[in-house]
């Protein structure tokens, strides 16, 4: 049984940072991942973790200021420098099939969803 939860979202300005956790259980050996989705728009990966090996994997749009990171039963995404665009619904997600986390349709395990609202 694979479940997760979210939470440490918020509104901040450009340019500051938030850090989202995410609570999980039946994750091990997993890809855990974070997904977005902006108002009107398809939910898209953002970061991924490869638990057994700690390999992460990031969208473009994000490297260089987003980090995913996991300790225990917590993956976190650490989000500096924030961009109006980083607006959106975060979204923890796990997948059993792990060969490539960074695949981002192998995903079938959802939170609830976390808002960041990025003002600038």
């Amino acid at each position: 049984q694979v479940q997760l939860e979210e939470s440490g979202g918020g509104p901040v300005q450009a340019g500051g940072s938030l850090r989202l956790s995410c609570v999980h259980s039946g994750t091990s050996g997993n890809c855990v991942a974070w997904f977005r989705q902006a108002p009107g728009k398809k939910r898209e990966g953002v970061a991924a973790f490869y638990s057994t090996s700690g390999s992460t994997y990031y969208d473009d749009s994000v490297k260089g200021r987003f980090t995913i990171s996991q300790d225990n039963a917590k993956t976190y995404l650490q989000m500096d420098s924030l961009k109006e665009e980083d607006t959106g619904t975060y979204y923890c997600a796990a997948a059993t099939i792990n060969w490539s986390c960074s695949s981002w349709n192998i995903y079938r395990y959802w939170g609830q969803g976390t808002q960041v609202t990025v003002s600038s």
